[in-house]
């Protein structure tokens, strides 16, 4: 008895392990087992031997299915004991897998989900915003009636409809582009020296912009738009010029350092016609000084000047006239909307300006900011989207960038280096870089790319206009400080809303002061 005990109670052990192990399970499927500390139930011989014997049937199917095989011995127990924890936790994963509906997760509004997909939030700002522009529509409509006039149109451009000076001003433009070709001609054959050239386009480019600038302000007959117009083809054609100049002189530097072809950073491989037709060949230095070559860089939507463009396939006639049709509309659109919805909120802003009323300016500000906005947008997808790529496409002008997600800018920096990229790559070709390889301060040569920008501004309103009040000038250079501002305390959203902020009543202000300035200048008073 004394040898058949330690035995016993051995068998009854390991049976106990395996009751325990199924108990385990069956409690997790929600059915009743032994409780853990409970006495294991005793069993007569015959049941003890037939449940050794269903035991060995069912390790040996085990062992016919792949797994390791299992002895009767201490061993055998050991393994079951070590294995049967697994087999637990394996099975209570794959029940609360099938049970489970909760995994670990963040909310979609909050930053930490990575959730980046508002395409539905987006449309419902752009449907209540219509709504909102509806309403308002309707209700200046209530009030002052019908005010487009198609034929106002025109008188903003002639006074006289038998003297067109603005026209006049522009043909007179090609005097001064055809004297930095035969310049450049003669620079090239070397009759003249580089100073002298140097001076000679100096002096060139400093006529062009004094003499449209007299022109505006002694002729009577120039309206403030046609002169606006004027000179915007002015400015653009003297920083075409300068682009020219320096290009080519760059050329004459490679060339005199005995350089057998031109770098990619001046001459730029052409794209072959898709039509397997004429290939556009390349120029080289001198061979692109022709009237040709001038011309089609002046009317090119660049303002940087290369010897061999990038160029397109062919002309898309579908591409084209989808761009006609936008252009024409777009116009449509921006001239009734200034007619019908600008100008009586300017008119109206008038009196709290002479009451000095802060409240009322506050309210006004803030109504003629909706307008300006939406009118500024509108500029921006007609001028840089809509015209640029018909001439681009008609001219057969391979590089289309002409803008980059500037709504996206967290800096007030990097939204005046991507909304007018053709202005942008000019500022740093042709003077930016330059001034930092002479040694400038980063920050210095930044500040004068402002305070270029912000004399061209100035140029462009106060001409025109007849007053120097250098409201344009003054909003440019305030860039500066609030550049740093916002690229030092602000970041991600809150920079990107200060510089829609920035947008949306910087321009305002600029308009309401140049309003009342020009209104008070010609009637004296303010109703």
């Amino acid at each position: 008895m004394s040898d058949k005990g330690p035995a016993t109670r051995r068998r009854r052990t390991t049976t106990s392990g395996c009751g325990g192990g199924a108990g385990s399970v069956k409690q997790a499927n929600g059915t009743k087992g032994h409780d853990a500390g409970a006495k294991p139930p005793q069993y007569s011989a015959g049941v003890k031997t037939a449940a050794a014997d269903v035991s060995k049937q069912q390790r040996a199917s085990h062992n016919n299915n792949g797994n390791l095989d299992r002895e009767e011995s201490g061993e055998t127990e050991q393994h079951r004991s070590s294995n049967s924890p697994r087999k637990q936790r394996s099975a209570v994963e794959d029940i609360n897998d099938r049970l489970s509906c909760h995994v670990l997760q963040e909310s979609l509004l909050s930053s930490a989900s990575g959730y980046s997909n508002y395409r539905g939030i987006l449309n419902w700002c752009v449907v209540m915003l219509m709504l909102s522009n509806a309403r308002l529509f309707l209700e200046n409509i209530i009030k002052y009636g019908i005010l487009v006039d198609p034929i106002q149109v025109v008188s903003l451009f002639l006074k006289d409809p038998y003297s067109w000076p603005a026209a006049c001003l522009i043909i007179a433009s090609n005097l001064f582009i055809l004297t930095t070709l035969y310049v450049e001609r003669r620079l090239a054959v070397g009759t003249i020296s580089e100073t002298t050239g140097w001076i000679l386009h100096i002096f060139n480019l400093t006529c062009m912009l004094v003499f449209s600038s007299v022109t505006v302000l002694s002729v009577t007959s120039m309206t403030p738009v046609g002169g606006v117009f004027s000179l915007g083809i002015y400015t653009v054609l003297f920083l075409k010029l300068y682009s020219y100049q320096d290009a080519n002189r760059w050329c004459r530097e490679i060339r005199q350092a005995k350089a057998k072809r031109l770098t990619r950073s001046y001459s730029c491989p052409d794209v072959k016609q898709s039509n397997g037709s004429a290939v556009h060949p390349l120029v080289s230095y001198p061979g692109n000084l022709t009237h040709r070559d001038m011309y089609y860089f002046v009317f090119a939507p660049t303002l940087c000047y290369q010897l061999n463009f990038p160029r397109s396939p062919r002309i898309r006639k579908r591409f084209l006239i989808r761009r006609l049709f936008e252009m024409l509309f777009l116009m449509q659109l921006l001239v009734g909307l200034i007619q019908q919805w600008m100008v009586p909120t300017i008119q109206n802003s008038m009196k709290p300006f002479r009451e000095m009323d802060f409240s009322r300016m506050v309210e006004r500000l803030l109504k003629l900011a909706v307008p300006n906005h939406l009118i500024w947008l509108i500029f921006f997808y007609w001028f840089f989207h809509s015209s640029l790529n018909f001439v681009a496409e008609l001219l057969q002008f391979g590089d289309r960038e002409f803008y980059r997600d500037w709504w996206n800018s967290e800096t007030v920096t990097y939204f005046w280096a991507n909304w007018n990229i053709p202005v942008h790559k000019w500022c740093l070709r042709h003077f930016y870089k330059p001034m930092l390889k002479r040694g400038t301060n980063k920050f210095l040569a930044q500040t004068a790319v402002f305070l270029v920008s912000a004399f061209f501004h100035e140029y462009l309103v106060s001409i025109p206009l007849k007053m120097f009040r250098l409201w344009a000038f003054m909003g440019m250079m305030a860039q500066v400080p609030l550049a740093w501002f916002v690229g030092r305390y602000l970041n991600g959203n809150y920079g990107n809303a200060a510089v829609w902020l920035s947008l949306i009543i910087g321009q305002p202000i600029a308009v309401l002061m140049y309003f009342h300035d020009y209104y008070v200048m010609h009637h004296g008073y303010i109703k």
